[in-house]
């Protein structure tokens, strides 16, 4: 295949490694399949040459300045971009777009990856969750106020509602939270040899402890009271061996990166299962309501937060605000910490609007659980013709902005809303956020909005 190779000219910076923005045009022959997925890659592809600016913003990320300039040229920012939205698309794992990516031309086209490159899982994984959540935040933002000053965006009429993205946890309890933390503080203890050459004696109590968590986890409960106080005591074992460990790695003349990550984990997986033991003795030994801002429901995912909503089953998660358009784009969106009332997420959405794209919508529809005087007094206030709830909850319609045929018509058109979140969740995976820790929960999912507004405009752009 020829190649004809546009590349930006490369500022050098001494000590200083800097990767290449793009190529402006991999190949004249870019090979999309001529299948409906093939042409709507090649729309995607378009649109995205059109946003090249965001490129600049993503490299503040992944520009590693601890590497000299040498060797040769790796991954490009835009190459990167594109397979972070490609792998959310097609919601696979890194091992599987590391295939697809060599063996689809398709694939390679849209990613713009030169012939003789062909990334590694591993590759991928180092590169992509570089990107910072609060950096893929600001690409949404910057495209979509783009995209409303071209018309293709419009606030003549918005719609609010919530979800839950879950946490790629199982579903807790004590006994689990308590086994968890004995293995992985035994499983550190057991490393820390290889990382000082120096042997710490302790009691492997890994065996014991999966034992009574799965006799508490299947026993009637006045069984699991009588169990509780064996499992906690193998827990109090394993914490002073903890602490000896500690001691030990920290009285080390040098201490090496490896061990200060070692510490640094122990320390930190050590005072997550204190926090359950606290939990747990409070439940089931004195018989006390844990507030849900105080539960630790897993140790690997501790920023998950308990979301009830009405009578429905208690999700692990993160509540999301959003609001989309007529045309389903997503036009605010927001992960929120605890579990807030939605009647307190309605003022922040508007605010945004008039951040974002200096424009208040014309009409807004929410959620009966948004409903509120002051909301609608607030809204109105600022200038917005309807604010129109699903649900009145004693509010009037003169109050609202709308007679009764306009509040049926707009009530309709919030419905539409829900279908937005199905194909967040059933198509990008928003459902459940599978990337580790609180930022890449967020990454996982703000990539994912991204995905979802740019795939719906190609769509509308290729018919």
């Amino acid at each position: 295949m020829l190649y004809l190779i546009c590349r930006k000219k490369r500022t050098k910076t001494k000590g200083f490694s800097m990767r290449e923005t793009r190529i402006a045009q991999a190949s004249i022959f870019e090979n999309y399949s001529k299948h409906e997925f093939g042409n709507r890659l090649r729309s995607l592809s378009d649109l995205l040459d059109q946003h090249v600016e965001v490129l600049d913003i993503i490299g503040e990320d992944i520009n590693n300045k601890s590497v000299t300039h040498v060797g040769r040229n790796g991954l490009t920012l835009e190459n990167i971009f594109r397979c972070l939205l490609l792998k959310q698309y097609l919601q696979v794992s890194y091992k599987q777009l590391s295939f697809h990516l060599s063996d689809s031309s398709t694939y390679r086209a849209f990613t713009r990856l030169p012939a003789h490159l062909a990334p590694s899982k591993s590759a991928l994984q180092a590169t992509i969750r570089c990107i910072k959540p609060e950096t893929l935040q600001l690409v949404h933002n910057l495209m979509s106020s783009t995209w409303y000053k071209n018309g293709h965006l419009s606030l003549d009429k918005i719609r609010i509602d919530s979800t839950v993205v879950l946490s790629d946890i199982t579903p807790p309890s004590d006994s689990q939270l308590l086994n968890d933390g004995v293995r992985v503080l035994s499983r550190n203890l057991a490393k820390l040899r290889d990382i000082t050459g120096y042997k710490l004696r302790f009691t492997d109590q890994r065996k014991k402890s999966k034992s009574l968590a799965f006799k508490i986890f299947n026993a009637k409960v006045a069984l699991k009271e009588a169990l509780y106080p064996d499992l906690l005591n193998l827990v109090a074992i394993v914490i002073k061996q903890v602490d000896r460990g500690l001691l030990q790695a920290k009285a080390c003349s040098v201490v090496s990166n490896s061990l200060q990550k070692w510490i640094d984990d122990v320390d930190r997986f050590r005072d997550l299962t204190l926090k359950v033991v606290d939990q747990t003795q409070r439940r089931i030994f004195c018989d006390e309501k844990v507030p849900a801002s105080e539960k630790i429901v897993s140790i690997f995912e501790p920023h998950t937060d308990v979301i009830v909503k009405g009578f429905r089953e208690v999700q692990y998660g993160h509540k999301v605000n959003l609001s989309t358009e007529g045309n389903g784009f997503i036009t605010c969106f927001s992960i929120e910490d605890g579990n807030p009332s939605d009647k307190d997420l309605f003022m922040p959405v508007l605010d945004f609007h008039q951040k974002n794209f200096d424009k208040l919508p014309g009409a807004v529809v929410c959620d009966g659980g948004y409903a509120s005087k002051e909301n609608v007094t607030k809204g109105r206030n600022l200038g917005i013709k309807h604010v129109v709830f699903h649900k009145r909850v004693g509010i009037s319609y003169h109050a609202m902005g709308v007679k009764i045929k306009t509040f049926k018509k707009l009530r309709n058109f919030r419905a539409g809303v829900e279908g937005n979140i199905s194909e967040l969740k059933r198509a990008f995976g928003v459902g459940k956020a599978r990337w580790n820790g609180h930022d890449g929960f967020k990454a996982f999912v703000w990539s994912s909005v991204i995905s979802y507004n740019l795939m719906r405009l190609a769509r509308l752009e290729s018919g």
